[in-house]
């Protein structure tokens, strides 16, 4: 009797984040995916700041931020779940949802070249960390140049 209250109590929960994730107001996914770019930046701009030379090269914050931006990148494509193309101020072109296949393309290429990116951070080998970064802002400019409005 114990097997049938697991599967109907597992469908019951599968059931109900279905309809949470269904239902989140596209303010709510604006500002998570705000907070988890924010994220990536804060991370992002100082392993920059040390490729370009214009703060000292630290091998061990560089790997430390690496890290972080392979764990934020998953997380990403979360906030943009259709209909968030409206309902507060975004950056985010409506072109997304009418091309998700490419945008979620896009957003996978990030994944792969971030965990490349903590990958290379930790042979600790300068020349890999600094080409595997620039691959890393590669994927960043290309999703920018189609889906992101600078205005």
């Amino acid at each position: 009797m114990r097997r049938p209250s697991l599967i109907l109590a597992t469908a019951a929960a599968l059931g109900t984040a279905a309809i949470a994730t269904a239902a989140v107001k596209p303010e709510t996914a604006i500002a998570y995916r705000q907070a988890g770019y924010t994220m990536l930046g804060w991370n992002f701009g100082p392993m920059a700041q040390m490729v370009r030379g214009k703060t000292p090269w630290d091998a061990a914050e560089f790997a430390r931020r690496a890290e972080r931006v392979a764990l934020i990148a998953p997380q990403l494509l979360e906030g943009f779940p259709e209909g968030s193309d409206t309902g507060a101020t975004t950056e985010a072109k409506p072109d997304i949802w009418k091309n998700m296949d490419d945008f979620k393309l896009k957003m996978d290429d990030l994944v792969k070249q971030s965990k490349l990116l903590a990958d290379a951070a930790k042979s600790g080998d300068e020349a890999k960390m600094k080409e595997q970064f620039k691959q890393t802002a590669g994927t960043c400019k290309a999703c920018h140049d189609k889906y992101r409005s600078e205005d």
